[in-house]
């Protein structure tokens, strides 16, 4: 394979911040032949999570943040769930069946997992082994309705065993966004989806957070660029209170 499934962004970054971003993209490469997909879906939140790149990218400067960014869509294979998992390699997602998931063999998984998921996670640890003490923040995006119920939540802040920044996070909420906030909404670890946390902080026992942003809050270049600043701002204040308090 010649072509890059990850990027690292700023990646000579001063901050103890690790920014990953498993679902940056909706790319498929041409060889998956689109999945079988066509049309808006292949661009809809399924194939990637809108916004979440261009916020977490923001993020990046305003920290001085490495970040480390998928190039390849979740329906090829989702680099924030195990091999093990069904959903690494998902044959319906939400109300859209992928055709090109359709029972895989497990060598074809394997396959894509050696393709798309070992090299992300190897530039993750990759980049958390050159910080000092790191602190690992993952970015997602979340549709406003998911099979056909809205949701209210604007922000989630997930946690895996560790909630030291998720708890530090939510006191400090208040001074820096007026959005509705919520701990493991709307999914939490139950759901798999702090997989990436599991596997990179929580062996290092380094502070995280997986912080989820309606999309709809972040669809255009202004918003993001709002966004990405209270979430800089907010993670900073966050970190200093959690330093101080382990004092």
């Amino acid at each position: 394979m010649t072509e890059a499934v990850f990027e690292v962004v700023n990646p000579a970054g001063t901050s103890p911040i690790v920014l990953v971003c498993e679902h940056a993209s909706a790319y498929i490469p041409p060889q998956h032949n689109n999945l079988g997909l066509s049309g808006d879906v292949l661009t809809s939140h399924v194939a990637w999570d809108p916004g979440a790149r261009a916020v977490a990218v923001d993020m990046s400067r305003l920290l001085d943040a490495v970040l480390v960014a998928s190039k390849i869509s979740r329906l090829v294979y989702d680099c924030n769930r195990p091999l093990t998992a069904p959903g690494a390699t998902p044959a319906r997602s939400e109300i859209f069946d992928i055709p090109g998931n359709l029972n895989l063999s497990q060598a074809v998984r394997q396959a894509r997992h050696d393709a798309y998921y070992r090299p992300f996670h190897t530039a993750v640890e990759s980049a958390l082994q050159a910080v000092s003490a790191p602190i690992l923040v993952t970015m997602h995006s979340f549709t406003p309705v998911y099979h056909g119920a809205p949701r209210s939540v604007e922000i989630g802040l997930l946690h895996d065993t560790d909630s030291r920044l998720t708890d530090a996070m939510l006191e400090t909420a208040g001074a820096h966004t007026g959005h509705i906030v919520q701990r493991n909404e709307p999914y939490g670890p139950a759901d798999g989806v702090t997989h990436t946390i599991a596997q990179h902080a929580t062996p290092r026992d380094c502070p995280s957070v997986m912080i989820e942003v309606r999309n709809d809050l972040i669809a255009v270049p202004e918003t993001q660029a709002d966004m990405a600043k209270q979430l800089a701002g907010w993670l900073a204040e966050a970190i200093t209170q959690m330093s101080g308090a382990s004092q």
